[in-house]
């Protein structure tokens, strides 16, 4: 498909955005009717009423750190691992167990992925049991099935909660995902997504505000819920799947960040030539400045000061990456990028460079930054893509590291970079998918697929199947917490990879935690397997 350029000018005191629109023809035009602008939700406000507040800052818990959320869906998978370096990072074996799927009952990770949801589900209880007009309580309603998504993917039958202090029966996964689409289905106003649904409706509206859920949010949410339907109830629901995403294609005023679409890069070193000015296309999405991003559509609030919770910088640097950046802290060298997934990017693809740092690594002023306890006589660190082992003495400077979501001078342990939750270059492959498996012809796949190839600055394919599909959405949405959810509905969560031959299909569940079965008085049951 052909790409072309629109320019989108925005209020000045805002952060300017140049897009990548994908049409037919070219569009030689400006507009000025639409702002990407967060103002008035931030941590020092909320357009939606302070009623809003507690639930949404809920998800700052586990979604963008080494904890619940993020965790159990990227180290179980086959592109990040955390490797045990010595008596660094081995926290009495959690890590490697995430990674080869020998997790059980008591897992510290799995653990908090529960709690973290149900906290999330309390506090929205606590907003609806207020007073919320119907704008609000939708945005809580939605919001709530969101956090109910989570629990349907990790744990399948959980207790559906409704009201604070109150209990349930535990659901199955079939009731958990009807309770979810239902919740998703009246937010939006809709008895069901249809190819020709109408919104008007809806108490949701269609304001640009990404920290909040707007229509074009709900119908991501349930995008994602549709594309993973086969697997939480054994129906596919694909042709809900493409309706959802297709509606948002074409309605929304969401563009993809491409050529032009840039912001000041803020980890530019005054003293190093090499580091650029800005950061542009991909790139800008995921940076410490991203929170007017046109493509964005939802997403979490993370700020350095007022809302932590955003720590890839530590969990994934050396600790001498230190002096590159004048970094408040010490990181914690942890986090590493699997040989064979580094090596699967072709090397002139742009996300390749945003999503990784490898190579010799240099200080504040250009000069090689040095490891005085290296594990062999060379002292600078260089972040090699190879690693020698999972454990128990991995290199120190063993894998390349995590950069997608970029650093900054000066930077605190909680970084300010915003955390998609629902992005167009997402919506793009969710479509396309769904398309393909709808009318069982991964062709028809091609055109987003090339679309954001063509971002990436590759060539466009002629030919896909699921395998080469599953690895363009792999290098697309690397650090998205979704590599686990793709692996699983692809069929490929059993295979083997690095350091891990675990193959029971039990493991796509993950356990209830014990503390809660042995608290329930026998109203929570195990899932198999554990």
């Amino acid at each position: 498909m052909r790409q072309y350029i629109k320019i989108v000018l925005f209020s000045t005191v805002l952060i300017a955005f140049s897009c990548t629109d994908l049409e037919d023809e070219l569009e030689d035009s400006f507009t000025e009717d639409q702002q990407f602008s967060n103002d008035g939700v931030s941590a020092g406000g909320d357009s939606g009423g302070g009623a809003l507040l507690a639930p949404f800052a809920r998800l700052r818990a586990g979604s963008a750190g080494n904890t619940g959320f993020f965790a159990t869906n990227t180290v179980t998978a086959d592109d990040i691992a955390v490797t045990q370096k010595g008596g660094d990072w081995f926290d009495g074996g959690i890590w490697i167990q995430l990674h080869r799927h020998t997790y059980g009952s008591t897992h510290d990770r799995v653990v908090e992925l529960w709690n973290d949801s149900y906290a999330g589900i309390g506090e929205c209880n606590t907003s609806l049991a207020g007073s919320l007009n119907a704008n609000q309580t939708a945005q809580v309603r939605a919001l709530r099935a969101y956090f109910y998504w989570r629990l349907l993917d990790g744990f399948g039958r959980v207790k559906i909660i409704t009201a604070p202090g109150a209990d349930a029966p535990q659901s199955s996964r079939q009731e958990v995902f009807d309770f979810v689409e239902s919740e998703l289905l009246a937010s939006l106003g809709i008895p069901a997504v249809t190819a020709t649904m109408d919104l008007s409706s809806s108490p949701l509206n269609t304001d640009i505000s990404s920290y909040r859920i707007n229509q074009y949010a709900a119908l991501g949410i349930l995008s994602k819920l549709y594309l993973n339907a086969e697997v939480y109830t054994g129906t596919a629901r694909w042709e809900e799947a493409q309706w959802a995403s297709e509606y948002i294609l074409d309605n929304s005023p969401y563009q993809l960040c491409g050529v032009g679409c840039s912001v000041p890069n803020l980890a530019k070193r005054p003293g190093v030539p090499s580091d650029p000015e800005t950061l542009e296309g991909y790139a800008a999405i995921f940076a410490p400045n991203n929170e007017n991003n046109p493509e964005i559509i939802w997403s979490i609030e993370y700020d350095e000061t007022g809302g932590g919770g955003m720590n890839f910088n530590m969990m994934t640097l050396h600790g001498p990456s230190q002096l590159t950046w004048g970094l408040d802290e010490q990181p914690w060298n942890g986090f590493v990028v699997l040989e064979e997934f580094y090596n699967s990017f072709e090397d002139d693809d742009l996300r390749k460079e945003a999503n990784f740092l490898e190579g010799p690594q240099t200080d504040f002023n250009g000069d090689p930054l040095l490891d005085y306890a290296a594990d062999d006589d060379n002292l600078v660190i260089n972040y090699k893509p190879a690693i020698n082992e999972l454990e128990p003495n991995a290199i120190r400077d063993g894998g390349t590291r995590m950069k997608k979501f970029s650093f900054a001078l000066f930077q605190r342990a909680n970084m300010n970079n915003d955390y998609p939750i629902v992005r167009l270059g997402d919506v793009h492959l969710m479509r396309a998918e769904a398309m393909a498996r709808a009318a069982g012809d991964w062709s028809m796949a091609l055109p987003d697929v090339n679309a954001l190839r063509d971002r990436a600055g590759l060539a466009p394919l002629a030919s896909i199947d699921a395998d080469g599909f599953l690895a363009e959405r792999g290098k697309e949405m690397f650090q998205e917490s979704s590599r686990r959810i793709d692996l699983i509905r692809f069929g490929k969560y059993e295979d083997a990879w690095w350091e891990k031959t675990d193959s029971d299909p039990n493991k796509r569940l993950f356990p209830i935690p014990q503390a809660q079965i042995d608290a329930s008085g026998g109203s929570l049951t195990q899932n198999p397997g554990y």
